[in-house]
């Protein structure tokens, strides 16, 4: 129940009622109303001898019955009805029309016995309470009893005080079963003292209170502290004081004036704790003026500083350390710079190998494409293809000498125009596509790529509906797939077969294909396809925020991945989905991983301005794990527009690793 402007839920308390003071005063038609209380209990009203007892009464006739007879039925029911219940005559009790607050807020606001006026949810109707009742209100909200003539704190009657209080109550013997001893209790002991002899019980032998203890020993192995469960853990105890905190140290402990005054200098934490002072006799020594502050931080950390239990175990630190065999045993690998090929003028952003290994090729943002030959570092080939070349890829192929090139938005297919005349002569036959891109026609269905022949190069265009981000050789040279972007979203690859300028689509990232596997990367895993089955074979979670690059071992069983958060994962396919390990070396993004094809060797790439090189054995014993040892670490490039090494490639037949650098130079490093 509450008042009558809509405010149900508002309790009645002895601080904001109006019947909670000490006095009150209220006048209607019948007459004027006063009403003081003192707060005295049943004393207060002694002082009235005028006053009528009030007559309690039991009888149901005083009682008024409600008008609403559902019973005992939750008002709920009715939430959404339109009436409330029945009255005795089975007639609807139709509920009232809710006023709104602030018409309830002027209709109270001029009526002065709004205070004694409750809203009974159950009638759905207001009721004023009359002098009585506030009366016993506000007698209830101060502790009272409800009525004022009942005394809660009566003197005591003694009901048994009686004149003969000094003899019995009963006048009969004593039964003699009170004085002889009860045979079945003599049992009973009988059978307890059977149960101790046998060892059957058994009694706890009183603990000894050692008469000693350690002054300033420590509290753990004492018999107090033993406890079940966890382990007791004692605070630690302050450090002993020393000389310097005597009253009468020697010469040597107290500072001069020069001394204390440098201590001002110093910072708060640095300041000594305690200045030694001297004093001739201990009654001299005044209070210690931190005192109270000490102990405040003391009892502070004693409540608030968890406390642990740490083993330590005696273990020599070098015999947990992994035995890796010696550098100098895995020889060789790359270590210093060689050669350095130099000619671009723009971040070199792309770097190939020619399957021989005897010339390599370089892109770079500054539209140009060379070819370089690796023991002289002579330059015997540019084109300046006018655009940005993203990535280049060399045909894995001995006699096909062909670049495949990503520039700008479009991929171009290059003759390389080095090797013998009849691998020169192969390669122009296979560009030659004039009269077969006549003749493909696919009706109404659009190309995905449209083979176009360049005039200028004497190459071939593959002009995509958006725009290529990279580009992938198969291991035999047949095919290669590009990778665009599809919907804006989605990316896709095309794969293209040399011969027959075939296009299909589809809607995954990037390929890269070993022992019929694709293995497709996503943006934080990597799905692994069988291109037999075409099905999805496994999926390997790498666990970092961004892929940037990957690379497959030669065997087809263990994959490295590079991140945008310089960790590198090597995953075991045969073990597991996910990382067998993961290096975290590079302080910023990772460019490109590369395995050796020849060599146990990999290597990774970052715009740290650095190069790792590790050494990474598989083994053919399948229940033997692949051994990682890093090796070294190249540098050597400058930082242009805060990116390093933007590509790494191993040479095919040699240890040696190219890597091309934001500062327009390639470099190679050998043994």
């Amino acid at each position: 129940m509450g008042h009558s402007d809509g405010d149900h839920g508002s309790d009645l308390s002895a601080d904001d009622s109006p019947w909670s003071e000490g006095s009150w005063s209220d006048d209607d038609d019948e007459g004027s109303l006063s009403f003081e209380d003192s707060g005295e209990g049943s004393d207060a009203e002694s002082d009235e001898p005028d006053a009528p007892a009030v007559e309690e009464s039991d009888s149901s006739e005083d009682e008024v019955a409600p008008r609403n007879t559902i019973g005992d039925v939750p008002l709920e029911w009715y939430k959404n009805e339109e009436h409330i219940g029945y009255d005795i005559t089975g007639s609807k009790i139709k509920k009232r029309d809710r006023e709104g607050r602030i018409e309830a807020y002027l209709r109270n606001a001029d009526d002065a016995k709004n205070w004694r006026k409750i809203y009974d949810e159950y009638n759905d109707e207001e009721v004023q309470i009359t002098k009585e009742e506030a009366k016993i209100i506000s007698r209830l909200l101060k502790g009272k009893t409800p009525h004022t003539n009942v005394d809660p704190y009566p003197d005591y009657v003694d009901w048994f005080e009686y004149d003969g209080k000094g003899h019995p109550l009963s006048s009969a013997p004593e039964p003699k079963r009170r004085f002889v001893p009860s045979k079945w209790e003599q049992k009973k002991v009988v059978k307890l003292v059977r149960a101790i002899r046998k060892g059957w019980i058994k009694f706890d032998k009183p603990k000894e209170e050692p008469n000693f203890y350690l002054l300033w020993g420590d509290e753990t192995d004492t018999a107090d502290n033993k406890r079940q469960g966890l382990s007791y853990i004692p605070a630690p105890k302050p450090n002993l004081p020393g000389h310097e905190e005597s009253y009468n140290p020697s010469v040597e402990y107290i500072p001069t004036q020069e001394e204390i005054d440098s201590y001002q200098l110093m910072y708060e934490e640095d300041r000594p704790k305690f200045i030694p002072r001297k004093f001739d006799c201990l009654r001299s020594v005044p209070a210690y003026e931190k005192a109270l502050r000490e102990g405040f931080d003391r009892c502070l950390d004693l409540y608030l500083c968890p406390r642990t239990r740490k083993k330590r175990i005696n273990i020599d630190p070098e015999s947990l350390k992994p035995k890796l065999p010696s550098k100098k045993d895995l020889r060789p690998y790359p270590r210093t710079c060689y050669l350095e090929f130099k000619g671009h003028n723009g971040p070199v952003k792309s770097l190939s190998v020619e399957a021989t290994g005897q010339w390599i090729a370089s892109g770079s943002s500054d539209g140009t494409i060379r070819v370089w030959e690796v023991e002289t570092g002579r330059c015997i080939k540019v084109w300046n293809v006018g655009g940005v070349v993203h990535r280049i890829a060399w045909n894995p192929s001995p006699d096909r000498h062909i670049l495949a090139a990503v520039v700008d938005h479009d991929l171009l297919l290059l003759n390389a125009e080095v090797g013998d005349e009849d691998a020169q002569m192969k390669t122009k036959g296979l560009l030659q596509i004039e009269e077969l891109a006549q003749e493909e026609d696919n009706g109404d269905k659009k190309p995905a790529v449209k083979w176009v022949k360049h005039e200028k190069f004497d190459g071939i265009m593959l002009i995509h509906h958006k725009a290529v981000s990279t580009v992938e050789w198969h291991f035999k040279g047949d095919y290669f797939t590009t990778v665009v972007p599809m919907y804006s979203l989605i990316p896709a690859y095309v794969i293209q077969e040399l011969y027959c300028c075939i296009s299909s689509l589809r809607s995954i990232r990037i390929i890269l294909s070993v022992n019929c596997q694709a293995f497709l990367l996503q943006q934080c895993f990597i799905q692994v396809y069988d291109l037999q089955k075409a099905q999805l074979v496994k999926k390997l979670e790498s666990g970092v925020r961004e892929i940037s690059s990957i690379s497959i071992h030669p065997g087809g069983d263990n994959v490295i991945v590079g991140s945008k958060d310089g960790k590198l994962c090597w995953f075991d396919t045969d073990l597991s989905t996910r990382p067998y390990k993961t290096l975290k070396n590079h302080s910023k993004d990772i460019t490109n991983v590369t395995f050796h094809r020849k060599y146990p060797l990999f290597a990774s790439s970052s715009e740290d301005c650095t190069a790792y090189v590790f050494h990474g054995m598989v083994y053919s014993d399948l229940n033997q794990n692949p051994l990682i040892v890093p090796l070294e670490i190249l540098r050597g490039h400058s930082s242009s527009d805060g990116r390093g090494v933007l590509d790494c490639k191993f040479h095919p037949r040699q240890p040696w690793l190219f890597t091309a650098g934001a500062d327009s130079v390639v470099r190679l490093y050998c043994d």
